[in-house]
């Protein structure tokens, strides 16, 4: 192992954004509750069953592209909604028009509390590119690139392929391995010779299928049993642990 903890041979780190840069999960999922339970209360009155900001949100949005996530979240509950577009306002009852909603809500949520970044992220990401190794960050978000320039963090990255890339590419989401794949193209790298650092369920599927050369869970919420049981090489409740820069 090398001194950043990962297998020699690997040339490139495929970096999450969401609980692996950013302390932003937890501004997504209260987004996500918001939304939900406000379309809930609607559709099925008063007894409807709120959203779960833990266990629902990691298991059916958690890492996934939002129309996505709305899909899964809403087939558990045997909802289905027109798609609509994705201009729909944010009050339609469509896929698109909540996924809208939620992201209203989120851009409102980060321009009032702001947004932290992991300090023993950007310690590792400093000690990644004294190192040589190339470097992309890989999010379903489309606010990306906005997220990373408010943490001051957007120059650590060659690559970025987000919610925006994905979309002018056509590339579907994860737990698809299609995004983390796109960027190691994009990088030049082999997908054996890279490494994916994630902390939803979703991204460790991704890194599994798209048979990447070390996958690392980040556990910020106790599921450590979870990202191994969906393909993670190791899981690390922070970056710090795997070296760097004290």
């Amino acid at each position: 192992m090398t001194q950043l903890g990962l297998p020699d041979g690997i040339q490139a780190c495929l970096f999450d954004l969401d609980g692996v840069v950013t302390k932003t999960a937890v501004v997504h999922a209260a987004a996500w509750k918001e939304t939900f339970d406000a379309f809930l209360r609607d559709y099925e009155g008063a007894q409807g069953r709120p959203f779960d900001a833990a266990a629902d949100y990691d298991e059916y949005v958690d890492g996934r592209p939002r129309a996505d996530g709305v899909r899964a979240f809403l087939d558990s509950r045997g909802i289905h909604l027109p798609e609509g577009t994705p201009g729909d306002p944010p009050d339609a009852r469509t896929v698109h028009g909540l996924g809208n909603r939620k992201n209203d809500l989120l851009l409102a949520r980060i321009r009032t509390g702001g947004v932290e970044a992991y300090e023993g992220t950007l310690r590792y990401l400093e000690a990644v590119r004294a190192e040589g190794l190339r470097t992309a960050i890989v999010s379903s978000s489309a606010n990306c690139r906005d997220v990373l320039r408010s943490v001051g963090a957007e120059h650590f990255f060659d690559v970025r392929i987000d919610g925006v890339v994905a979309a002018e590419r056509n590339l579907p989401g994860k737990p698809h391995p299609d995004t983390f794949l796109a960027a190691a193209r994009d990088l030049g790298v082999e997908a054996s010779r890279a490494a994916v650092y994630e902390d939803a369920l979703a991204g460790m599927d991704a890194g599994r299928a798209g048979g990447f050369g070390y996958v690392v869970g980040v556990d910020r919420v106790g599921q450590t049993d979870a990202l191994y049981a969906h393909g993670a090489s190791i899981v690390v409740k922070d970056l710090a642990e795997l070296g760097g820069k004290p």
